[in-house]
Formats: structure tokens, C-alpha cells, sequence
């Protein structure tokens, strides 16, 4: 049971820890000309009315100053993404939407100034982050017990007895 609960937590952190490029993927490379580093969100929206998923949103992560990331997005069901700054936890300081016409053509987003292009849909965006950091947060509890169990089930595993069997002598 130990050696199956290590293989599927090597797995799973091998899984997120490799990068997310994706075949046919439209690349997405965000570059923050603000003066202060932001933390950014993107969220794709599914073209299918039927999709379970909606919206799925994905952390891109704290980007500096005249700094860049790269984000892969599969756009096989899409045609629109938003993009979503916060500086702090919950101040929202910049939100666009982005339709991609041509999904062969990679996009190039220079983030220059604080804008909100829709109140309405920078809220449907605000709530959708609120939904992945809890359960980035809950996924993150739960690994850190699951992990926390293994390691005492392998200690306990290798934990030599202190204990001695006495000898029965007479029977």
C-alpha cells in the first residue's frame, strides 16, 4: 500500500511540476509594463453552451515589471479568453477580453495600464478565481495529510521494535 501511494504522488507531482505545452495549442505570452509585479489569471471560455466547464481558470502567476510569461491554451472549443491582474489578494486592477480569431496565430499581450474593459465580466471573473484559489487550497490540505500519513506509515514501516519477545522456557 505504501510503495502504490508513493508511485501515484510521484506521479501526480511529476504531472504538474512539467510544463503545460500542449499539441496545436494557441500561446498566449502576457508582458507586464506596469512598474509593479501583478499577479495574473486567465480564464477560457468555452464556446459550448452544454460544456460543464464554462469557464476554466487557470493561475499564471506574479509577473514583474517589464517581465513576461507564457501561457498554452487549447482553443479547440474556443474562441475568447479574459485576462485577469490583481495586486494584493482581491484588488483587481486589470481585466481584458481577448477573441481569437485566428487560433494558428500566437497572441502578444502588453499589459501598459490599468484598465477594467467590463465591470460585468471582471466580477463572472473575480468569482471564478475566488472558486480556483479554494480549491487550489483545498487540493493543497489534502495533500499535505495524504502526505503527512505516508510519511508516518513509512516511518512506522522501517521503526525497528525496542521491544524483546521473551523466550517461553518450560513449555
Amino acid at each position: 500500500m505504501v510503495v502504490i501511494a508513493t508511485a501515484v504522488f510521484a506521479y501526480y507531482f511529476t504531472t504538474k511540476s512539467l510544463t503545460k505545452f500542449r499539441q496545436d495549442s494557441l500561446t498566449v505570452q502576457m508582458i507586464n509594463k506596469l512598474p509593479f509585479p501583478l499577479d495574473f489569471y486567465i480564464i477560457k471560455v468555452n464556446g459550448e453552451k452544454d460544456a460543464a466547464d464554462i469557464y476554466e481558470t487557470g493561475h499564471v502567476g506574479s509577473i514583474r515589471s517589464n517581465f513576461y510569461r507564457i501561457e498554452y491554451l487549447d482553443m479547440s472549443n474556443s474562441d475568447e479568453f479574459w485576462i485577469a491582474g490583481f495586486m494584493g489578494r482581491k484588488n483587481m486592477v486589470y481585466f481584458s477580453q481577448h477573441s481569437v480569431p485566428n487560433k494558428n496565430e500566437d497572441q502578444i499581450i502588453e499589459i501598459q495600464n490599468y484598465i477594467n474593459q467590463s465591470q460585468k465580466l471582471s466580477e463572472i471573473a473575480e468569482k471564478q478565481i475566488e472558486v480556483l484559489k479554494f480549491e487550489n487550497i483545498k487540493t493543497a490540505i489534502w495533500i499535505t495529510l495524504d502526505i503527512l500519513l505516508l510519511f508516518l506509515n513509512i516511518a512506522l514501516l522501517f521503526k525497528k521494535s525496542n521491544k524483546k519477545i521473551p523466550k517461553l522456557s518450560g513449555i
